[in-house]
Formats: C-alpha cells, structure tokens, sequence
C-alpha cells in the first residue's frame, strides 16, 4: 500500500481493476484506493503476471502492507506467501500488546472489596461507599431478615420507605450482605402491583445498522479534532449590510456568461482583507509564525462522506468572474471525488458558507494550517435603524473563528471590519 496522501495512514481498496493471472506492465492501474482525502489510482511499478491478490474490496490495509503479489506465470511463490503472512501476523500480535498495555495502563485501579457482612450492633445510616456487587447466586434475597427477624436496612432507608409507604419486605438491598440501602428505595419499583398504567403505545420495530466509516471521515474527524483541541479558538462575529451587494451581484448577472455567487463575492472580498491583515492570513509553527506572502483561500465543499476544501490560488489577484468560474469547476469535481492533491493542499485561509441552508449564524472549526476561518450565514430580511426611522433591510452575520496563539482580538475585529467595509462598498472591490 503507497501512501498516495501527505496525511495518508492506511487506504481502502475501493475496487480491484485486475484479477489473479492478468498480465500487467510498469505503470498500469491495478486498484482504486480510497485515501483520506479522495479516490486515487493504484499503479504497478514492476512487470509481470498478478499471482495472487491478498486483500478484498473495501479491506482496510496500513501503509506498507502488501496487498498483491506479481511475478513470473510458473513462480513459486508459496515461500514469499508464508513470509507476508508471518510479517503481517506478527505485527497484528504487536498491535494487540501495545492496545492491550494501553488499556491496563488506563484503567482505574481497583478498590478493596467492601466486607459482606455486617455487624449487628450497627444502627448508623448508610456512608457514601459503594459496596462491590455480589454474584446473583450468593447475593441474599429481597426479604432476607437478620437473626433476629428484622429486615436489614439503613435508618434512612427505612424511614424513606416509611414516607412513601413502600414495604421493605418487597425491596431487593444492594448493600453489604442485602441491606436495604437508599438507593434502593429511590429505585424501588412495585412488583406487579404498582399503580396501573396506560398500554403502551404499539411502535412499529426498525433496525439499527453500522455503518462504515470511510477514510474522508476518518481524516475529518482526526484533524478536526486535534485542531479544536489543540488551536485557542475563539469568535468574533459581525453583521454586514448587503443590500448593496445585492444590487452588484444583480448588475454583474446581467452581463457575465458565468452566474455570479453570494460566495464568491464573500471570497473576493475576503483575499482583499486579508492583504491589509496578514496576521490572519498566517500559520503557526511552534518557534515561528509565517506570514504568507500569497493569499490561496480554500472553500468548504459538502460531499457524501463529509467535507472537502478545494484552494483557489492567488485568490486576490483574481475577478470574481474568474472565482466563480474556478470555484464551480472544483466543487463539481470535489462531489464527485476527482480533485487531484493539489488542489486541496496549501490553503492560507478557509470560507465556510451555509447561507444557501438558510442557516443565519454559525461557528466553524479551523482548518489546520489556517490561522482562521470564516462562517458565513443566511441574508436575512430584517427591519433595522435608519436616520431614525425604521425600514425593511438585508443582512447577513459571518463568525471569524481563531487561532488565539496567532490572532489577537483586536485583530480579528480589523480584519472583519475591512470585510465588512469591502462587501457595503462592492464597487471597491472591483477597482
């Protein structure tokens, strides 16, 4: 298995393009792997005839692990065989010893047992220890009494069940040696005489399933992770009057041949901020923060298995016409898993936008090596405030999240009040 991803740990055999015995040359596609970030090809580098294929579709297989086998038509190959399944065998044995030292590192130590029996001089209420469960075959029965005849159970056990008329004789004790303790009374119920009920509702049964979770997912959720955990998000949001952007987006429809977005004006005029601030177009490193010189904004695209981010490169320097144009083509190919590495790879900041949703505000996780990413809601109609009086208007909210270590709040703000000056002011994007 090559690692066909920079991120990539393990890949899935989405199909096989090759049986045992075809004839194959360097450089033919043998498989199509799926990858963390999308469907790559599988290519041979050596000639030969497919001797035997060792792993099904949709099997997981770690890099490095073999998953056919090539050679001569006539080859033995039943050493080789036996060496491959000894390697692999050996590190699935590894695996289970260092799972297996984790989880004994990882448990919580165990406590003394509790003694079962119980002195009969005792009349203090029950203490806050929790008395280790006894086999149902030694555990004594719900009316098991004392020597003495009288039921086993704390004061306040019997004083709850006093109050709420439970007969103690009907309650199973869960304390050392049966005593009736109160979380017993608290979870007491009666046995079939309790008070009577409705009949419950007639439901008609479904299935539950597992699903499998793909590597786009996989990915997804490990870099999300380690980026909420990891990077010092936090928020800013603004709300922006776009009711001239409306207008602009309607005059540039009338004459480009390539429909102009909410979004891509959003893209355009963030790259542009992000020239007067580049604290925000910026990437840690631990000792050191880079500052891009180039401004390569990646746009969250929804597909099946999650979310992909396709770059738009020099994302400033272009039109918004051109944007559109760009941003359509990768977002189609991204749906149907056709992006090539480098069109995902390199972004110095993210748009996520669920406007179209008609979601009105939303805060995103950034995306890792980003410094911040922009969350972009609904235009909302809504009356608002002007030269005192009240009138209809359009609006929208967009939620910066980020990188504290990077970001400082006053920053963020300029950053999204040059935003927000660029999409009142569209004409000034356009010089």
């Amino acid at each position: 298995m090559p690692k066909l991803s920079d991120t990539m740990e393990e890949g899935v055999i989405a199909g096989w393009k090759v049986q045992e015995g075809d004839s194959v040359e360097s450089g033919d596609v043998i498989a199509e792997v799926e990858t963390d970030k999308a469907t790559m090809e599988m290519e041979v580098f050596d000639s030969g005839v497919i001797r035997k294929l060792l792993v099904s579709e949709g099997d997981t297989v770690p890099l490095g692990n073999t998953v056919a086998v090539i050679g001569e038509e006539d080859e033995d190959i039943s050493d080789l065989l036996n060496e491959i399944e000894q390697e692999q065998s050996g590190a699935a044995v590894e695996a289970g010893k260092e799972e297996a030292a984790s989880e004994s590192a990882g448990a919580a130590p165990q406590t003394e047992s509790v003694p079962q029996s119980e002195p009969s001089t005792d009349t203090s209420d029950e203490v806050d220890v929790q008395p280790q469960p006894q086999p149902s075959a030694a555990r004594p029965a719900a009316d098991t009494e004392s020597g003495n005849g009288r039921i086993k159970a704390s004061p306040l056990a019997r004083n709850m069940a006093e109050d709420r008329g439970i007969d103690l004789a009907r309650v199973d004790g869960s304390g050392p040696g049966g005593r009736i303790i109160k979380r017993d009374i608290e979870e007491y119920k009666e046995k079939g005489a309790g008070v009577p009920t409705s009949e419950p509702a007639a439901y008609a049964s479904r299935e539950s399933k597992e699903v499998r979770v793909s590597q786009m997912r996989k990915t997804i959720a490990k870099r999300l992770a380690e980026s909420k955990f990891t990077y010092p998000h936090y928020y800013e949001t603004v709300e922006i009057d776009m009711e001239r952007a409306i207008a602009a987006r309607e005059e540039m429809n009338e004459v480009s041949d390539v429909k102009i977005s909410f979004n891509d004006l959003v893209v355009k005029a963030a790259s542009l901020a992000l020239q007067q601030h580049p604290w925000v177009n910026s990437t840690w490193n631990g000792d050191t923060i880079t500052q891009h010189g180039e401004i390569h904004v990646a746009v969250a695209v929804a597909v099946e298995e999650g979310l992909l981010t396709p770059v738009i490169r020099n994302t400033d320097q272009k039109g918004i016409r051109s944007i559109s144009s760009e941003t359509k083509a990768l977002a189609e190919r991204a749906k149907n898993k056709d992006l090539d590495m480098n069109e995902m790879e390199g972004s110095t900041f993210t748009v996520s936008n669920l406007g179209m949703f008609g979601i009105e505000e939303f805060t995103a996780i950034i995306n890792p090596p980003n410094a911040c990413i922009m969350a972009v809601g609904a235009i909302q109609d809504k009356p608002v405030v002007k030269d005192g009086e009240v009138v209809p208007g359009k609006r929208m909210k967009v939620t910066l999240s980020s990188d504290h270590r990077i970001v400082d709040g006053a920053k963020a703000a300029d950053f999204l009040n040059t935003f927000r000056q660029l999409l009142e002011n569209p004409m000034s994007m356009m010089l």
